[in-house]
């Protein structure tokens, strides 16, 4: 097998275990547009830092420091206006993700750099993923899966009802921010699979193909690690045989595969509710939901 393809296989089932969980519980918490917005801010710490490497000479500003600084600056930003300031929560996301994309720009604009290497950071390119990626992502996996865990149930509480877990005196601020700093780290690692402005697809549509087949949180997080995948092996078979970017690829199989399976489920949806008796989540078909407000109807 080609080594190049061969590490590219191990990046993408590394990287999938971390597309499963952080991206079942950016869907079922519905924070994917801010998730998006950390994502398009870290190509200003991309642009700034590369900038300030290449003109000031300093070997350890890196891009993937200045990645990872912005992405969770931004998110601990983000998550602090949506727990003091909801009714501005949209326009400081909007902000932040113009800021940080014309930011990057700019600074990647006047910055004698190799430009296959910008391309990679915004749109990735997995057949250059190195044994320290793949080690990187692996690393990432584990603290995941260490702390997720633990506290899965207390996540599911913030998921599915903020102000239930805040009346039962849970540290909702502190698991709110833990669970956007992971946001931002796998943000951050994913990009050098599928890239800065494509990682939010792969983080959110395979975990939104598994809410549609499944009802339980635990279960959603084990296919949309399935599926995303599933949907690397895919993109990376399609782009090697056509000849097309790989990580481009891989976004728009995995988008193909969700607009089929909307297609195939059209007649149900999946409601989240409030956690009584064990219960993460009910998926109730459109036929059952009309059923149910008949009953209500005097």
């Amino acid at each position: 097998m080609n080594p190049f393809l061969q590490m590219a296989l191990f990046a993408s089932l590394a990287a999938s275990i971390a597309n499963g969980v952080i991206g079942s519980y950016i869907v079922v918490k519905r924070i994917v547009f801010i998730s998006g917005s950390i994502a398009h801010a870290v190509i200003g710490g991309i642009g700034l830092f590369a900038f300030m490497q290449s003109y000031f000479d300093w070997p350890w500003c890196t891009p993937f420091l200045g990645a990872m600084i912005f992405a969770i600056f931004s998110g601990f930003l983000i998550g602090w206006i949506h727990l003091h300031h909801k009714q501005r929560e949209d326009t400081v996301i909007a902000a932040i993700w113009s800021f940080g994309m014309s930011m990057g720009v700019i600074f990647l604009s006047m910055t004698p750099t190799n430009q296959s290497e910008i391309i990679s950071f915004l749109f990735g390119n997995i057949l250059w993923a190195s044994l320290n990626d793949i080690y990187a992502l692996l690393a990432l996996d584990a603290i995941i899966l260490l702390l997720v865990l633990p506290l899965h149930r207390r996540f599911l509480a913030i998921c599915f009802d903020e102000k239930q877990a805040y009346l039962q005196k849970q540290p909702v601020q502190f698991y709110y921010f833990l669970l956007l700093t992971l946001v931002s780290i796998t943000v951050v690692l994913l990009i050098q699979v599928i890239g800065a402005i494509l990682v939010i697809a792969m983080l959110s549509l395979p975990a939104a193909i598994a809410n549609i087949f499944t009802k339980k949180l635990s279960r959603m997080i084990l296919l949309s690690s399935i599926f995303s995948a599933l949907f690397s092996l895919i993109g990376m078979f399609i782009s090697f045989e056509l000849d097309w970017p790989p990580g481009a690829t891989i976004s728009l199989t995995a988008t193909v595969a969700y607009l089929l399976s909307l297609t195939l489920k059209q007649t149900s949806y999946t409601i989240p509710v409030k956690l009584t008796g064990g219960s993460e989540c009910t998926r109730l078909s459109e036929q059952e939901a009309s059923s149910t407000e008949s009953h209500k109807t005097p």
